[in-house]
C-alpha cells in the first residue's frame, strides 16, 4: 500500500534473525556504518518479523533501540510482529518494551472456521486445485493452529492426489492427512518411550 501511494518509498522487510545476522556480520567485518545507514537512513518503512527473538541479545537490542529512535524521530514507519505482546517477552529491555507500546498493538487471533474455509478455497483456486466443498470444510475444521499449516495440508493433499492419480475426496483427504491431523491424538506407548 505504501508503494502504491508513493513508489519511491524505501521499504526494508526482514526477520529478527536476519537483522541479528546482519548485525553480527557488520560487527565482524567492521561495517557498522553500512548497517546503520541501511536501517536508519535508507529506510522509510521498517518491517521486522518475530521481534521477540531479539530478547536477551544485549548488543542487538542496543542497536535496535537506536534504530527505532532514529526512525521514529524522523517520522518513519515501523511495523513489528511478534507471537506475544511486549509485556510478555522475557529478556526484552524495558526501554524497548515501552517503545513497542507507543504504537498500535493488534492482537490477531486464529481465524474462525468460515474464514479458514474461505482461505483454503482461495489458496486452492490460486493453485488451480479442484477442492470439493466437503474437503475444504474438513481441512478448515481439522487444521486450526495457523494458516501456514492449513496451506501445507492443502499442498500435501494436492501432491498426493497428483502422484497417485486420484481425485481429491473426503476419504482421500482423511487418509493422506491422517498423520498431520491426528498427531496430537496419538497415545504415546511404552515401546515408543
Amino acid at each position: 500500500e505504501m508503494l502504491r501511494k508513493n513508489p519511491a518509498t524505501r521499504i526494508t522487510y526482514i526477520s529478527s534473525e536476519q537483522f541479528i545476522n546482519k548485525l553480527v556480520h557488520s560487527i565482524r567485518f567492521d561495517r557498522m556504518t553500512n548497517f546503520r545507514r541501511m536501517f536508519r537512513d535508507d529506510c522509510d518503512l521498517l518491517l521486522i518479523d518475530d521481534i521477540q527473538f531479539i530478547a536477551g541479545k544485549e548488543r542487538t537490542q542496543e542497536e535496535f533501540f537506536h534504530t527505532f529512535d532514529k526512525l521514529y524521530n524522523s517520522g518513519k514507519q515501523i511495523v513489528l510482529s511478534s507471537d506475544r505482546s511486549p509485556n510478555d517477552i522475557p529478556g526484552l529491555e524495558e526501554r524497548l518494551r515501552s517503545r513497542f507500546q507507543w504504537g498500535l498493538i493488534a492482537d490477531i487471533q486464529i481465524p474462525d472456521l468460515e474464514t479458514r474455509i474461505a482461505i483454503v478455497n482461495k489458496k486452492a483456486a490460486g493453485a488451480k486445485i479442484r477442492l470439493p466443498d466437503d474437503v475444504a470444510y474438513f481441512l478448515a475444521g481439522a487444521v486450526k493452529s495457523n494458516i501456514r499449516e492449513l496451506e501445507g495440508a492443502l499442498i500435501r493433499l494436492s501432491a498426493f492426489s497428483s502422484l497417485m492419480g486420484q481425485p481429491i475426496t473426503i476419504d482421500f483427504a482423511r487418509d493422506v492427512l491422517d498423520s498431520i491431523i491426528n498427531k496430537d491424538n496419538k497415545r504415546l506407548t511404552m515401546d515408543q518411550i
